[in-house]
Order: C-alpha cells, then structure tokens, then sequence
C-alpha cells in the first residue's frame, strides 16, 4: 500500500512528466508479470525472462557441461553464466540465444505501452530487446535510438528530446548488434572503464548529461540492490557536480534496508517509491492522461 509520501511524490512525477521534462530509466523488471488480482493481463509467452531466470535457460541449454567445468556454479550468476557460455560457444550464439529469450514472440506489456504512452522526451534503458520501441511506435511517437559500443566511438548528439520523438539510450546495447551487448563479467568490467571516457569518446553525450542534470529522473523495473545497477548509477552521476544533479526516483516495492539508509536517508541519491510496476503506472497514467489505462486488446 502506497503511503501519503509516496502519493505526494507520483504527484510530483506526473506533474514533471506532463511538462515534458522527466527521463524514464526503464528495466527489465518493467517485464514483471502482474499481480494475480490485476484486470492486466500479461502471458508468460509474451513476456521476456528477468535475469535470473534468463541465466538459469543459459545453463540449461548448456547441458552436462556447466556441471563438469563450474560444478558449484550458481545457474543465477547471469555475468559468470554468459561468460562461460560465450566460451563454449561464441559471442554470436550468446547473443542469439538471449535474443530467442527476451525477444522473439514477445510483446510490449501494458504497462510498457502506457509508459510509452506519457511524455518522456529521453529513455534510458540496460534491456537489449527491442519492446519499448514496439511500444512507442504502437503510440506513434518512433524513438531516435543511441546504442553503446565499447569501441571508442561518441554517440549520436541527438538535440532537442521531444516527447513526441523521443530519444531512447540503450545503455547496455541492443540485440541487434551483438558487440554492443553488456551481460559478461568482462563486459561490465569493459563498460565500467569506458564510463570513464572523456569528450568525444564520453558514451554519455553532452545532450545526455546535460538533461541528466537539469530533469528528474524516474527509475522504474530495476532493484538497487543490484550492484551493477548502482555502479551504473554512480558512473552517471561522476562527472556531475552533486548539488546541481536534479531529483531521481526509483520505484521498488521492497527497497533494500541498507541501501535505503545509504542512497536515501544519507547521500541523497535517490528517493525510493514503495510501489512496484503494477501500481506505479496506472497511477501515474492516470495523473497525466485523467483516464484508466486501455485494455490495448488484451
């Protein structure tokens, strides 16, 4: 249950969102399935696996083999997981193996239409499939998408985000282009290091980190308690002065005790909303558009 807080600030964020000038930070927990009780409906052959359980179908198809090599490998560990997978196998048989899973004969759920829906101007996401841009054509609004690559290449400057063409970053790279993904222990070490990268190899471009600090920022399908979510978080902000960096928000039903204490009662980092997907997005499109969420057919 949402507290008189947290409705206060969904108010906030519908407030920024009409204007046009909130960032959305989609993750793969924006996939999750609806509660048991929900009028949504979102069938597990349309929606793609989350992490763990995407790793767990990567040890799988590997056979006897994981067992013989890494015997008390955890099947979870997605990074170490796709690491030794790339190795048996290849970059391109990962890739494809994760495109089968979190792409192909998926489809955008309704709460990744509704988002699609609102008006934000930049989408920032670590998904490799292709879904939000199924979902912001479906509402007419086709993205500019910007890709990571770990070479030292500067990402397309698009100017001027506009909610009807929205810019949309995949961070973590896109399906399409296998180099680009970032899922092995030596990708995220990669990744971390090309953070680093000073103008014009900054894979954040100036458009990027300039609304990164002027526009609140709303995190929705992640938990912070994974560490390589708070790393690419802290990387964001690096380069930024602190006090000049806008709101952030992150929707998580259970925040972490810990983290909750570090990133929110002490730094200041984020402010957590207790919510999860489900109850956030109704309620935040029903702020902006004054309207219930459409069935979109289901």
């Amino acid at each position: 249950m949402a507290t008189d807080a947290d409705k206060s600030v969904v108010e906030l964020i519908a407030d920024v969102v009409r204007q046009g000038q909130c960032i959305l930070f989609l993750g793969a927990g924006a996939h999750a399935p609806p509660p048991e009780d929900s009028r949504f409906v979102y069938p597990t052959e349309e929606r793609p696996p989350l992490g763990s359980a995407l790793s767990k179908q990567l040890a799988h198809s590997l056979g006897p083999r994981l067992l013989e090599v890494l015997p008390d490998e955890d099947p979870r560990n997605l990074q170490r997981i796709a690491l030794f997978y790339e190795t048996e196998r290849s970059r391109q048989q990962l890739v494809e193996e994760i495109r089968r899973s979190v792409h192909e004969g998926r489809r955008p759920s309704p709460a990744l239409r509704a988002l699609a829906e609102l008006d934000f101007p930049l989408v920032i996401t670590t998904n490799y499939d292709q879904l939000f841009e199924q979902a912001l054509v479906l509402a007419g609004k086709p993205p500019r998408v910007s890709i990571y690559t770990p070479d030292l290449e500067a990402i397309v400057d698009h100017k001027s985000p506009s909610p009807k063409s929205p810019i949309l970053f995949k961070v973590h790279g896109d399906i399409d282009r296998p180099k680009t993904i970032v899922v092995t222990d030596e990708d995220y070490i990669h990744f971390v290091l090309r953070m680093g990268n000073k103008e014009p190899y900054d894979p954040l471009s100036l458009t990027l980190r300039y609304h990164l600090a002027a526009w609140k920022t709303v995190f929705v399908g992640y938990s912070l308690l994974d560490y390589n979510l708070r790393v690419l978080f802290k990387s964001l902000r690096w380069k930024m002065d602190p006090g000049a960096i806008a709101d952030m928000y992150s929707v998580d039903r259970s925040p972490d005790p810990l983290i909750l204490s570090v990133w929110q009662d002490q730094r200041h980092y984020v402010r957590f909303i207790a919510q999860d997907v489900w109850a956030l997005v109704p309620e935040l499109y029903r702020l902006v558009k004054g309207r219930e969420i459409p069935d979109y057919g289901s």
